[in-house]
């Protein structure tokens, strides 16, 4: 099934959703995902293996991050290929100085903001997914 490319049915049904918990992105040196730990997310770059996973699992692996992210998920199943959707909500964080990371998933893009703004970046996606659907 492909998902959704019109522009502003991603933004008007984007559905921000806030997933429990906290999360970190680790690196470690191989691609050895480490014992006990379930990742999100991996990312293989020449550095090493990025893992997103729960702030807790990291923790008890003894991995060292930097930053502590909300997760939120965008509940619109959006197509690969769809332009703009990214740019729109990137741009509208980005106004409220919230940073993101996204990652994108067969079905959903997701996003990882700073844990203490995380209820705060899904309110700002709320009211573009509310001015979208106005237009």
């Amino acid at each position: 099934m492909s998902g959704e490319s019109d522009l502003r049915k991603l933004l008007s049904g984007m559905r921000p959703q806030l997933n429990e918990g906290l999360y970190v992105f680790c690196t470690v040196p191989d691609t050895t995902v480490p014992p006990g730990t379930t990742p999100v997310a991996t990312v293989l770059e020449p550095e090493g293996l990025t893992l997103v996973l729960r702030k807790e699992d990291a923790d008890t692996a003894g991995l060292a991050y930097d930053y502590t992210a909300g997760w939120i998920t965008l509940r619109i199943h959006s197509a690969l290929d769809a332009v703009g959707l990214t740019a729109a909500f990137a741009t509208e964080l980005g106004a409220h100085g919230l940073s993101c990371n996204v990652i994108a998933g067969y079905h959903h893009d997701h996003l990882f903001v700073a844990a203490d703004r995380a209820a705060e970046a899904v309110a700002v996606l709320e009211g573009l997914a509310a001015r979208s659907a106005q237009d």
